[in-house]
């Protein structure tokens, strides 16, 4: 018969069957993903050194220089383990082949941060709207070529920005000039020279939600389909190979992601190609799409009727599958949780990702009134965020058979293969194993961690209020 033990109040040291560990047996250390696994669903995820898998969740961090070493620090408090960090080429290239020191040391510091509190940060290469020739961030004015056509902002949707002739022309002549693409691909390698000597560095999210040339009226569905499937299978696809190619000729141990255009939000399944990745050993090379509602990001009240999450979960999954890449969901959340709607769009977003993804940060970090802040004013959880910050495993000592999420409870059932499974709560928190004994330590508040037996198949229910 399968053993069940008592409900265990994480508050207490508690040991189930085995003695107490020591002090000196708690490494906290986080460890960087040498590998994958595949899960029983299908999933491609992140996997140590030891052949733990390893789940990664946390958050962005502000793109625009706000964030302090608190932020940092209150992250990994949370139970979090993952910083994605927003750069971009326009600040630390301001002028061809001068690199701005004083944007360096901010990012350097971001990440001497990450070294300290054991997180591990990926770095996005950001762009909105091409760069600040537009008005926006991203690629440098001096890497601009707008032919001299218009650009008309629009104020009440940033998006549009993207479709105007301008725009259009500047993202042609990055893909296609050959002066421009080794530019780009020597930012890019000077940068990954720059950092990678932290420790924390997972790597790097290549291109921020790539756009390209639309041929027709952008606003047929169709049009917009076929030209960003054109787009991904070629001129975005070597632009990867390439940036690729840039960064391991200087870091051969980071993780490298890809992302698709935005059109995935709208149900679209990617066309990218897979990657071969030049590092010696396995590759690591990810996927990064974004997981955004239209109608929520244009101000709307999410509707669970209007059957996103169902469509996104579809649409996102054959690629990464058949390439057996982990997908990270790069950015994700609404600009208002405190609305009943995107209140339970957050809640399905969580639970959803159980079943796709290997990892998530979420869209932002900040504390205040209203927009992404996932926290409120009061640095507590914004209503409507609870399941952001609900239980779950960091790091599992096994193969994942089955997970789910819920507000605030998590429950994976495991076939164990020895060493710990860490879990992040509340203080208070309950767990039950069901199926094998287990040993608790509760030494560190909030990370408590499970051991079971090699060779067992048991499940882990974590509740945070029960």
């Amino acid at each position: 018969m399968p053993f069940r033990c008592a409900a265990l109040l994480l508050s207490a040291a508690v040991l189930l069957g085995l003695t107490t560990p020591s002090a000196q047996a708690v490494d906290r250390e986080r460890e960087f993903p040498t590998g994958t696994v595949t899960a029983a669903d299908g999933r491609t995820l992140f996997a140590g050194p030891d052949g733990r898998v390893l789940q990664p969740r946390g958050f962005n961090l502000d793109k625009y220089d706000e964030t302090t070493e608190a932020d940092v620090r209150a992250v990994a408090a949370h139970g979090f383990t993952l910083l994605r960090v927003a750069v971009t080429w326009s600040r630390l290239e301001p002028a061809r082949g001068h690199y701005d020191a004083a944007e360096l040391a901010k990012l350097n510091r971001v990440l001497d941060w990450a070294d300290r509190y054991r997180l591990l940060a990926l770095v996005d290469l950001h762009q909105d709207v091409y760069g600040p020739a537009f008005g926006s961030d991203g690629i440098p004015a001096w890497a601009t070529r707008d032919d001299g056509l218009p650009f008309v902002p629009d104020p009440a949707n940033w998006f549009n920005g993207y479709f105007q002739p301008a725009v259009q022309a500047a993202f042609r002549h990055l893909y296609d000039d050959p002066d421009l693409r080794r530019d780009q691909a020597a930012f890019y390698t000077r940068l990954v020279r720059e950092l990678r000597g932290h420790r924390s560095l997972l790597g790097y999210d290549l291109f921020n939600e790539p756009f390209g040339p639309v041929d027709g009226d952008p606003s047929d569905p169709a049009v917009l389909a076929a030209c960003a499937a054109q787009l991904e299978q070629g001129r975005l696809a070597a632009m990867y190979q390439r940036l690729i190619a840039a960064v391991r000729q200087a870091d051969q141990r980071s993780w490298l992601f890809v992302e698709p255009t935005v059109l995935v939000g709208q149900g679209v399944p990617t066309q990218l190609p897979g990657f071969a990745d030049p590092r010696p050993g396995g590759a690591r090379i990810g996927y990064a799409p974004h997981f955004y509602d239209t109608a929520v990001e244009n101000g709307a009240d999410w509707d669970p009727a209007d059957g996103f999450v169902t469509a996104y979960t579809t649409a996102i999954a054959a690629y990464p599958r058949a390439h057996r890449m982990p997908l990270l969901v790069g950015e994700w959340g609404p600009p208002n949780s405190r609305t009943p709607g995107n209140a339970e769009l957050v809640r399905r977003q969580v639970a959803a990702m159980a079943g796709f993804a290997a990892g998530w940060t979420m869209w932002y970090w900040c504390a205040g009134q209203g927009g992404y802040c996932a926290l409120g004013p009061d640095g507590t959880p914004a209503p409507g965020d609870g399941p952001v910050f609900g239980p779950y495993a960091p790091v599992l000592a096994g193969r994942p058979v089955h997970e789910s999420w819920a507000a605030d409870r998590y429950q994976v059932t495991l076939d164990a293969i020895g060493g710990w499974t860490e879990l992040a709560t509340a203080p208070g928190a309950r767990v039950t194993v069901d199926g094998a004994r287990a040993e608790l330590d509760t030494s560190a508040p909030g990370h408590p961690r499970l051991r079971l037996h090699p060779g067992v198949r048991a499940t882990v229910t974590v509740v945070q209020n029960g």
